[in-house]
């Protein structure tokens, strides 16, 4: 047998108007949520960072200066040293553990005296959400660098 439909309130009816309250609420919660767990995700993303800064320190690896690409081609100086983490040289971290993307749009103006690229959260997986596909989780980027960095960092990064 059949379940019949409930009946649906009448627009301007209290049911209804509770009904919306709830879905924002519910939508609300979810927003916090999801602001959370990036949260998480980015303290988590930085500890690992520091803990291979002190490992890069102590071991000696030198930064380089990095640059940015243009997305038709080209790079520009920037004011920032540190360590690429991929190797078509598009994301890195600096000498203080700030994450960058460095590819953008880049002018003459840009090219001849250089950009000042701002910094990002830390992802743990670079690369997600990309079109290419080419997907690096944060610690294995790293370990590119330095190998074996985690084991000699003395930090446990669970």
């Amino acid at each position: 047998m059949e379940r019949p439909d409930p009946p649906a309130a009448a627009p301007g009816d209290p049911e209804e108007a509770d009904w919306a309250a709830r879905r924002r609420e519910a939508a609300a919660q979810r927003a916090r949520m999801l602001r959370a767990s990036r949260s998480a995700e980015t303290a988590r993303a930085e500890r690992i960072v520091r803990a291979f800064l002190s490992a890069a320190s102590a071991e000696g690896l030198e930064p380089v200066a990095l640059r940015a690409k243009g997305y038709g081609g080209g790079s520009a100086r920037t004011p920032l040293r540190g360590w690429y983490l991929r190797a078509d040289r598009t994301v890195a971290i600096d000498v203080e553990g700030r994450f960058y993307i460095l590819t953008r749009q880049l002018g003459l103006r840009d090219r001849l005296l250089g950009v000042c690229p701002s910094p990002d959260p830390v992802p743990l997986t670079i690369g997600e959400g990309g079109r290419d596909g080419d997907v690096v989780p944060l610690r294995f980027a790293l370990d590119r660098l330095l190998p074996g960095w985690e084991g000699r960092s003395g930090t446990p990064l669970v």
